[in-house]
């Protein structure tokens, strides 16, 4: 499955699907789905045929009155139910804030707003999705741009399944995909004025960390906020949901397959790469940032190197690079190693070992190229990575202090070697 469904007019559409929770099971695909405003979509398009191919069965919007008049709701079908809950009982116009206002303390309050104001509201969608759950029908929620009412809510749902907080973070964070779609939309609405402010649209992982945080402290967990302010029973909610909505984690995959990337994969392979960068930064790991790498990146390393792409079925489950010099981390070198680079795999999604996999691969074209070792680096303040490497065959050899990765700001690797023959 892919986690985010295409429409040419919506920009945050994601299905929750494929999530793990603490019990080791994993969310159902197909069955909730989180999204920007679908009154975008027009009946007789492909978007509207794709929409409706899904079977959803509930719509909540959870946006004002006066924003369904100004932009539309979704059109009218028998085939699903439309409920408007709006969970913000105090607006604020996001774009007009000064450049002064951290997103993340700003945002977060507002989040603990809605959470307080619109407890009436809250508690219907919940109470919907837990019987569209037990009815077996896929339910969407949904705001302006799918991010801060549509992700308190996600959020909310998320945490009753028992998927841990990183994961609740990074799914808020997501939304930073979108970001640059969201954007341009706003221009084209306002004669191609950009917002004055620069978290306009942004999801860092901190508005969501730092709204969870003053919910535990506020109520002891999001079972507390359910049972205390929403007055529900958190326990027999979590119940419904977890028996409906999670699923066995499969037991056996489809085998990866490999092949070579092509400068039409350079999209892919940037937005897989944000990807991970955002599960990083939901983890504490500060050592990618979404948009650091563009298509014009990747189509520089399939040109002097290699690109990989390895997927399971239809779906994509990682790529890594292949270089074969890398003088800015080992210096100048004999010809005599490849070097791996971007060894990422699809947060959530991919098989189990499909790291390892992608590592096994590259060493053996490595070895079809005649060259003796295999070479990587890795962040020095990253030692949970090292140690992944070191437990794959691979020693450290070395470090370099200052190693120029093209951001502007030298950094230091430990640099890993493994002979392969």
């Amino acid at each position: 499955m892919d986690r985010h469904v295409r429409f040419e007019t919506l920009r945050n559409f994601r299905d929750l699907g494929g999530y793990r929770a603490t019990d080791g099971r994993r969310v159902r695909a197909g069955r909730l789905y989180r999204a920007d405003s679908l009154g975008r979509l027009a009946e007789g398009t492909a978007d509207w045929s794709r929409f409706l191919s899904l079977g959803i069965g509930t719509v909540i919007d959870l946006r004002h009155d006066w924003e369904i008049e100004a932009r539309g709701r979704v059109p009218a079908h028998p085939s699903f139910e439309y409920v408007n809950l709006s969970v913000e009982h105090r607006p604020y116009d996001q774009a007009a804030l000064g450049p002064d206002i951290d997103p993340g303390p700003y945002l977060a309050e507002r989040f603990m707003e809605v959470a307080e104001d619109g407890t009436k509201e809250i508690r219907q969608a919940l109470e919907l999705v837990a019987a569209s759950a037990e009815s077996d029908t896929p339910l969407a929620f949904h705001c302006a741009s799918g991010k801060d009412r549509t992700g308190e809510l996600a959020a909310l749902i998320l945490s009753l399944l028992g998927v841990d907080e990183p994961t609740v973070i990074e799914d808020f964070s997501l939304t930073e995909l979108a970001t640059p779609a969201l954007l341009a939309d706003w221009r084209a609405r306002n004669e191609g004025r950009s917002p004055t402010w620069p978290g306009f649209a942004r999801a860092p992982e901190s508005v969501m960390r730092l709204f969870l945080e003053a919910l535990n402290a506020r109520y002891g967990s999001v079972e507390g906020y359910v049972t205390e302010a929403l007055g529900m029973d958190a326990g027999a909610l979590s119940a419904r949901l977890r028996e409906h909505l999670l699923e066995p984690t499969p037991s056996t995959w489809q085998p990866l397959t490999y092949r070579r990337a092509t400068p039409r994969d350079a999209p892919t392979l940037v937005r897989l790469r944000d990807s991970v960068a955002l599960w990083m930064l939901a983890r504490g790991i500060d050592q990618w940032k979404p948009s650091e790498k563009d298509e014009a990146h990747f189509l520089k390393r399939m040109e002097e190197g290699e690109v990989w792409l390895a997927r399971t079925g239809d779906h994509l489950a990682g790529a890594y690079e292949l270089w074969w010099t890398d003088e800015a981390a080992w210096g100048p070198r004999p010809t005599d190693a490849g070097y791996i680079h971007r060894l990422m795999t699809t947060p959530h999604l991919a098989p189990p070992g499909t790291g390892r996999a992608l590592l096994t691969h590259a060493e053996s074209r490595i070895t079809e190229a005649a060259l003796p070792y295999a070479r990587l680096d890795c962040l020095s303040t990253n030692p949970r990575l090292r140690t992944y490497y070191e437990s794959a065959g691979y020693t450290v050899v070395g470090e370099q202090p200052a190693k120029d990765g093209g951001l502007g700001s030298p950094y230091a690797v430990t640099l890993l070697e493994k002979p392969l023959r």
